[in-house]
């Protein structure tokens, strides 16, 4: 067996195993702790990280000689990552409390877990694990690598819709909202830090005042979203044209990577 054909086996077969194992447990294990710590927000972070363990024992497998620190991205500037995420969520920060309340049933277990749980953990799966590892070690490029990640990152948020059009919208939005993180990932010198805060600021925002009930969102929410954004996209690109930092992911890597590319 080839090795790259051992690699993406091992790949497809851990993901797999974290997948329905996830699906057929994280509620019962969530249950399980919530009953024992009498905490939504202890449960809910015990739950992602029994599930993740198919995830890291598959990366030490195909990744032996890297550290779990490196291959999750986790060794990167946490403070870097967090103020490039709070000032390009600035529009949502300011435009927010000029068309929506805040939210009056706001529960702190709830908010920790929309915000700061949820928004660790689907970094680690879908972008550090599921796309990040399929585009720095392999030869797959941006578009190859993204693709399935960002399809089951829009396939988990699903069950927000209430009707055909909602779910088009869901998985519309969600599906490119990963792109978008994965692209924000890759061009911070693969710095998952930023990708997260980014994730956390979006949905805190969205979480503290009463913009809409799930991702499809309305008007105003969408417009600060959008506008957030342009500003992390405008940010990261005149940050890297100033100071002559090559672009991650260009033409020539859309789909494969030359070899001497790869990361």
């Amino acid at each position: 067996m080839s090795k790259n054909i051992r690699f993406f086996s091992i790949f497809i077969i851990g993901f797999c195993v974290y997948y329905f194992f996830d699906l057929a447990y994280f509620k019962t294990i969530e249950n399980f702790a919530k009953n024992l710590f009498h905490s939504k927000a202890i449960a809910h972070v015990l739950a992602y990280s029994v599930t993740l363990i198919s995830l890291v024992l598959t990366s030490k497998i195909i990744l032996p000689k890297k550290k779990i620190s490196d291959i999750f991205s986790l060794n990167g500037s946490v403070l870097k990552g967090f103020i490039l995420a709070f000032i390009g969520t600035a529009p949502m920060a300011a435009g927010y409390p000029f068309h929506f309340n805040i939210t009056s049933h706001l529960n702190i277990e709830s908010l920790f877990i929309n915000t700061i749980s949820s928004a660790f953990f689907e970094e680690i799966i879908f972008r550090a694990f599921l796309i990040g590892i399929l585009y720095r070690f392999t030869r797959l490029g941006f578009l190859s690598s993204v693709l399935i990640g960002s399809l089951l990152f829009a396939q988990v948020h699903m069950y927000q819709s209430q009707d055909i059009t909602e779910l088009i919208e869901i998985l519309t939005i969600t599906f490119l909202g990963s792109v978008l993180f994965a692209w924000i990932y890759f061009e911070q010198d693969f710095n998952l830090w930023v990708a997260i805060f980014v994730h956390f600021f979006m949905n805190l925002y969205w979480e503290i005042f009463d913009v809409a009930d799930n991702v499809s969102g309305n008007l105003y929410g969408n417009l600060y979203k959008l506008l957030s954004i342009i500003l992390i996209t405008g940010l990261i690109i005149y940050t890297k044209k100033k100071n002559k930092i090559p672009f991650e992911i260009t033409r020539k890597n859309l789909f494969i990577k030359a070899r001497e590319n790869q990361s």
